[in-house]
C-alpha cells in the first residue's frame, strides 16, 4: 500500500496514473535488494533542492554498483513535468528510484548494464509546524560502510530502521535515537538530529554511519546565515539529556520538534520554529 494518494509514476518513457507495477519477480532488485531511491518535496508551488536530490539518487546508484541510466538534469526535468499534474496547494513527495534488473553472472551483484528506473509522485500533506515526536534508545545501531552501503539512500538499509521504530513503539515512544558503531549519537531512525544548549546548535559530525542529509545541510546554512552558531561534533546521549531543545530534520517533514527523550522532557521549541521559518523563507526566495 502506498504512503500517499493521487499517485503518478514515470516508467518506460511515459507517465502512468496510479501505483503501477515496475519490477518483475526475477529482477535483481526484487529478490536481492539492489534498490536505491531519493525523495524530494513540493509544496506551496516550490520544490526546494530538487536538483540536489536528483543528483544524489545517481550517486546512490553508483554506490550500489548500479549504472544510472540518465543524468540528474533529466531526472529533474521528468519530476518537474510530473508536477504539472498537481496544483500548487497539493504537497507531494517526489521519489526517483533505480534497481537492478539482471545479476552479474554470479547471482549476487547487479549487472551494470541492466538498471531499472522509475519516478513516482504521491500527494502527501506537509506536517504542521507543531508536529512533534518522543524519542527513546534502541538496541539496534547504524552500520558502517564495511558492513553496508551507508553512502547510499538504499532500500536495504530501511528494515533496520523499522526495527528501531518498532522497538521504540513497544516502549511507548514514536521514534528512536540511534547510536553509531562507537556508541555515540548518529541520528534518529528516520531523520538527522540537532540539539540546542545555551543558544548554540549542535549536530553529530558525519562519520560514515548515516547520510548527512540535504535538508540537514540546508538548515545548517540557513541558521548560520541568521547568526546562529552551529557546531558539528561527536554527541553523547548524556548531552542529549542535558540539552535545552532537540529537533529532527529531514526532507519529508523538514523540521520535527522533540518533546521527550526517555525520561527527559523538552519544553522549548524556539530553535525548531526558527529553523522552520528560515527554511520556508529561503525556499520562497527561490521563486
Amino acid at each position: 500500500m502506498a504512503s500517499g494518494t493521487n499517485i503518478r509514476t514515470f516508467f518506460e518513457g511515459r507517465w502512468h496514473e496510479g501505483n503501477i507495477a515496475v519490477m518483475r519477480a526475477a529482477d535483481h532488485g526484487s529478490w536481492l535488494g539492489s534498490t536505491v531511491f531519493d525523495g524530494a518535496r513540493s509544496f506551496d508551488g516550490m520544490a526546494p533542492d530538487l536538483a540536489l536530490h536528483c543528483a544524489r539518487v545517481n550517486r546512490s546508484a553508483e554506490a550500489m554498483l548500479l549504472t544510472p541510466t540518465m543524468a540528474a538534469q533529466e531526472i529533474e526535468g521528468i519530476a518537474r513535468d510530473g508536477l504539472k499534474y498537481y496544483r500548487a496547494d497539493q504537497a507531494t513527495y517526489i521519489r526517483p528510484m533505480y534497481w537492478g534488473q539482471e545479476d552479474d553472472g554470479y547471482g549476487l551483484g547487479p549487472h551494470k548494464d541492466f538498471t531499472g528506473f522509475a519516478l513516482c509522485i504521491e500527494e502527501i500533506p506537509m506536517s504542521a509546524a507543531e508536529n512533534s515526536v518522543s524519542l527513546t534508545t534502541t538496541s539496534f545501531r547504524r552500520p558502517v560502510l564495511a558492513d553496508n552501503v551507508t553512502n547510499a539512500k538504499a532500500g536495504c538499509l530501511y528494515p533496520n530502521n523499522y526495527r528501531m521504530i518498532a522497538e521504540a513503539r513497544k516502549k511507548g515512544f514514536n521514534n528512536a535515537l540511534v547510536a553509531d558503531s562507537h556508541g555515540n549519537v548518529a541520528e534518529s531512525a528516520t531523520a538527522n538530529v540537532f540539539i540546542v544548549r545555551d543558544g548554540v546548535v549542535f549536530t553529530p559530525i558525519p562519520n560514515g554511519t548515516f547520510l548527512a542529509g540535504i535538508t540537514r545541510s540546508r538548515h545548517i546554512q540557513n541558521l548560520r546565515a541568521d547568526g546562529v552558531e552551529v557546531v558539528e561534533k561527536v554527541i553523547t546521549f548524556d548531552e542529549v539529556h542535558a540539552a535545552d531543545e532537540v529537533f529532527l530534520t529531514g526532507n519529508f517533514n523538514k523540521v520535527t520538534r522533540v518533546t521527550r527523550f526517555d525520561e527527559t522532557a523538552f519544553s522549548s521549541h524556539a530553535m525548531a520554529s526558527r529553523a522552520r521559518g528560515l527554511y520556508w523563507d529561503w525556499a520562497a526566495s527561490l521563486r
